[in-house]
C-alpha cells in the first residue's frame, strides 16, 4: 500500500506499466496520478475519472444526469449533525449512512429508527476516517431485501464500450461478499439488456476505460438502483471470465497499449453457469472475526471446471493489517446445478 515503494519498484525493474490488482490502490486516484506524472501506464481508468466516481455522492450525480436510477437519498456529503437528520427524516426510516470516499462495507450503517442515528454516525465517520482518511457520508433509503447485482463494462480508448452481463452479490457477511455467480438466478433476460445499457450509459458520460463494474440493488419488484462504481477490477471477475470466456485482465493489458477491444456488443454471450467462494482466514467461534496466522497446511482442489486463484503457500503468515480473504475457488458447469454440485466436491 506504499505508493512511492511501487514506484520505486517500477523504476529499479524498468516496468513501462503497473497492474494495481483490486486492492486499495487499485482505487486510488493519487496512485493512478503518481504512475501517469512518471511515464508509467496505469492499467485501469484514469485518474480524473477515478476521482469522480470513487466519490460516492458524485457517482450518484453522474448517474442521475445519464438517466440511470438511483436509491433516493442525498446527492452531497452531509457534515452537518442536524441537517442529517432533518434529511433522515425526509427521506423516511429506515436509511443507509455511507461513506462518501469509499465502499467495501466500510463506513455503512443501517439506522431504523432516529433515536439510532447519533451513535450510528459517530461509528460511521470513524470508521470512513480510518479507512479513506474522509469522514463525510451520505444517506440513501435502506432498500428491505434487496438483491446486489453488478453488471462487468469495459471500455477502451477508441470509443468503444460494452458490457459483460451481470454477476449475482447478494450473499454477504458484513457487507463483504461470499459467494458470486453468472448468470443471477433473479435476472431475466429483459432486466439483464436493461441493466447492460444502463451501465453503458453511465460508463460512456464518464469516458470511462478499462474494466469496471456498476453496482446496482434490485428490489422485490425487479427494480434496479445505481448503487455505486468499481472502477477497477473485481475480486469476482473470474465469473464473468467463465462464462463469458474472456480474459479480462488481458484485455485490461491491451487497452492500456491503446489497442481496441477485440470484441463487439453483439460478439459477446453467457454460456453455463458459474459460482465463485471466497475462502477466508476467520473464526467461526468468534463470530467469523478475521485470524491471522501462519498456514501450517494447504490442500486445494482440482479437477473439471475448478479453478483456484490463491495467494498463499504452505509456510507463509496470514497478516492482521489486510482483508482475511486468502483465497478464491471458482467452478464452472454447463447450468447452475452442475456448477454448485462441483462446488461441493471442490470445497469438500
Amino acid at each position: 500500500l506504499s505508493i512511492e515503494r511501487v514506484l520505486e519498484a517500477a523504476a529499479a525493474t524498468g516496468a513501462e506499466a503497473v497492474h494495481p490488482g483490486y486492492g486499495f490502490l487499485s482505487e486510488n486516484a493519487g496512485f493512478a496520478r503518481a504512475c501517469e506524472e512518471r511515464g508509467l501506464s496505469f492499467i485501469g481508468p484514469r485518474s480524473e475519472t477515478i476521482e469522480l466516481m470513487g466519490e460516492k455522492t458524485a457517482a450518484r450525480r453522474e448517474a442521475v444526469e445519464a438517466g440511470v436510477p438511483v436509491v433516493p437519498g442525498t446527492l452531497e456529503p452531509l457534515a452537518d449533525s442536524a441537517v442529517l437528520a432533518e434529511e433522515a427524516e425526509r427521506i423516511g426510516f429506515p436509511v443507509m449512512l455511507k461513506a462518501a470516499a469509499g465502499g467495501g462495507g466500510k463506513g455503512l450503517r443501517k439506522v431504523d429508527t432516529r433515536s439510532e442515528l447519533e451513535s450510528a454516525l459517530a461509528r460511521a465517520r470513524s470508521e470512513a476516517k480510518g479507512a479513506f482518511g474522509d469522514e463525510r457520508v451520505y444517506l440513501e433509503k435502506a432498500i428491505v431485501r434487496p438483491r446486489h447485482i453488478e453488471i462487468q463494462v469495459f471500455g477502451d480508448t477508441h470509443g468503444n464500450m460494452v458490457h459483460l452481463f451481470e454477476r449475482e452479490c447478494s450473499i454477504q457477511r458484513r457487507h463483504q461478499k461470499v459467494i458470486e455467480e453468472s448468470p443471477s438466478p433473479l435476472v431475466t433476460p429483459e432486466l439483464r439488456e436493461h441493466m447492460g445499457s444502463l451501465a453503458v450509459a453511465l460508463a460512456r458520460r464518464v469516458g470511462y476505460v478499462g474494466a469496471g463494474t456498476l453496482e446496482f440493488l434490485v428490489d422485490a419488484e425487479r427494480n434496479p438502483y445505481f448503487l455505486e462504481m468499481n472502477t477497477r477490477l473485481q475480486v469476482e471477475h473470474a465469473v464473468t471470465e467463465e462464462v463469458t470466456g474472456v480474459d479480462l485482465v488481458k484485455a485490461q493489458i491491451r487497452v492500456a497499449r491503446g489497442e481496441a477491444l477485440p470484441f463487439r456488443q453483439e460478439d459477446l454471450v453467457q454460456r453455463g453457469h458459474s459460482i465463485e467462494c471466497r475462502v477466508y482466514a476467520e473464526d467461526p467461534a468468534t463470530g467469523f472475526l478475521p485470524s491471522a496466522g501462519p498456514v501450517l497446511a494447504l490442500r486445494e482442489p482440482s479437477g473439471p471446471g475448478v479453478r483456484v486463484d490463491s495467494g498463499i503457500y504452505e509456510g507463509c503468515e496470514v497478516p492482521v493489517h489486510y482483508d482475511p480473504i486468502l483465497s478464491k475457488i471458482i467452478t464452472y458447469g454447463a447450468d447452475r446445478e452442475q456448477a454448485r454440485r462441483r462446488m461441493l466436491l471442490a470445497m469438500h
